[in-house]
């Protein structure tokens, strides 16, 4: 008779463990929540480091599933950072994509309604779906999402609208029901959570996908009781706000995702519901974006890198955090994957499904990101970082220099050379820049003049 001691057994139940967990089976046709935060940076949750507010709802999500430390956005702001989620590819593949950003005045760019979208796509596969909040993706009546597979639509199509007016920067409403302008009173961050609590509470016989997209926290910044005090316009616009409203602004976000979650869990849906929350680009002014330098607007860390959180109770295994680098795209192509959606192969996409990540059965493996817009080039290959700025080409080794203070590109030349000769194969298969010479100025003036980025200026960690 063979006999087992403790350790072989040990050994043994583990080994089967793992056996079950590579043979998992992912539950078919899932509900599926996107929530994107608007410019948000890096360190502005509590689990994250923000130290002077907490944002409880978000951190037990992230302690409920898996937390990122190494996730970006597709662009350093909203418009091209959109068009990388919605259709899954480089922004750059797409004349809207190379807005930054999109204007409220512009009325001819948008995403074409013949591209596809992850709400297309998920529409073919026979899903609800419902766009809350932030588009700006298009201005003009032919490019409303509903044009591109939504089956509903409440929110703003523009850039920055007022929290209790609801008018964009050129003074027009720009709260929309669908196609139709609306006005109501509200803050707005308080009505997208409770048409997406509606959303979820009604009955029906179809899984759903959700795009839930604050325009939270950005500006004007305006806190949830300003208007009863009086104090809106005053604390509100470019040379307004303060810490104090901007963590009014993001504890009122996550009070509302609270209430999101609230309501699956009273429906019975939490199991069967992958949520992923994340940010459109980098923080601004009052964002914390320690360890990282500048800030939106930027290709510097501080201008990409961003909180990223998922969530699939029962799924992806809980309190986990992933270094795997992870980008926009990323977020569209792991969403079809799981609700058996099929993208279009005249459109491939650049985004990679991440699911084996989630759930741990595929260890964290380097990849190559790319980057562009009108004053930087950047590149990331593994833990190297790549940037072009001022036509000065720059290294780092993110893994010991999150900051980015120290160029190893006369250092390290073979890796200097490989990651420069992918990053321009990369750009020869985009659109060129809109405009001839663009390239050299940093937006917001010479290098390390980004005014008011808390902890974000080059140099400030």
């Amino acid at each position: 008779m063979n006999t087992m001691n403790r350790r072989e057994f040990m050994g043994t139940t583990v080994a089967a463990g793992l056996v079950l967990q590579q043979a998992r089976v992912l539950p078919t046709r899932p509900n599926v929540i996107f929530i994107l935060a608007d410019d948000m940076g890096y360190g502005d949750l509590s689990c994250y480091g923000r130290p002077d507010y907490k944002t409880p709802v978000l951190d037990g999500l992230a302690s409920e599933g898996v937390r990122f430390t190494d996730a970006y956005a597709a662009a350093a702001v909203c418009t091209p950072t959109r068009v990388g989620f919605h259709t899954g590819r480089y922004p750059q593949r797409l004349p809207i994509g190379l807005q930054e950003p999109l204007s409220d005045a512009n009325a001819t760019l948008g995403i074409p309604v013949e591209h596809p979208t992850i709400s297309s796509l998920l529409k073919a596969n026979d899903y609800e779906s419902i766009l809350i909040g932030k588009y700006h993706l298009g201005n003009d009546p032919k490019f409303n999402p509903l044009k591109h597979g939504f089956s509903e639509f409440f929110g703003i199509v523009g850039a920055g609208e007022t929290y209790f007016t609801h008018r964009n920067t050129q003074g027009v409403m720009d709260l929309f029901d669908g196609e139709r302008a609306v006005e109501m009173d509200g803050y707005l961050t308080d009505l997208f959570t409770d048409r997406a609590v509606q959303f979820i509470r009604r009955n029906r016989t179809r899984p759903f996908y959700m795009s839930l997209h604050y325009n939270a926290p950005h500006w004007p910044w305006e806190g949830p009781g300003d208007r009863a005090t009086g104090m809106s316009n005053q604390r509100a616009g470019v040379a307004g706000g303060s810490q104090e409203i901007y963590g009014e602004m993001v504890k009122s976000m996550d009070s509302g995702i609270g209430k999101v979650l609230q309501a699956l869990r009273d429906r019975g849906l939490e199991r069967n519901t992958l949520i992923v929350f994340t940010s459109d680009n980098g923080g601004e002014r009052y964002s914390n974006i320690w360890p990282f330098s500048f800030q939106k607007t930027f290709l510097w860390e501080g201008g990409i890198r961003v909180p990223a959180i998922v969530r699939w109770p029962g799924v992806i295994p809980d309190h986990r955090t992933t270094n795997q680098a992870a980008i926009t795209m990323d977020w569209t192509a792991t969403f079809l994957a799981v609700t058996g959606a099929k993208a279009s192969p005249e459109y491939p996409l650049d985004g990679t499904n991440l699911m084996g990540v989630f759930t741990g059965e595929q260890a964290p493996f380097e990849r190559t990101l790319f980057w562009r817009n009108n004053a930087y080039d950047a590149a990331r290959m593994g833990n190297w970082k790549y940037l072009i700025e001022n036509n000065t080409e720059h290294l780092f080794d993110l893994s010991t220099d999150p900051g980015e203070k120290f160029d190893l590109k006369d250092k390290e030349t073979a890796v200097f050379s490989k990651i420069q000769s992918a990053y321009r194969g990369w750009n020869q298969s985009v659109l060129a820049r809109p405009t001839a010479g663009a390239r050299g100025q940093a937006p917001g003036g010479a290098r390390g003049q980004a005014p008011g980025a808390r902890g974000g200026q080059r140099g400030q960690q």
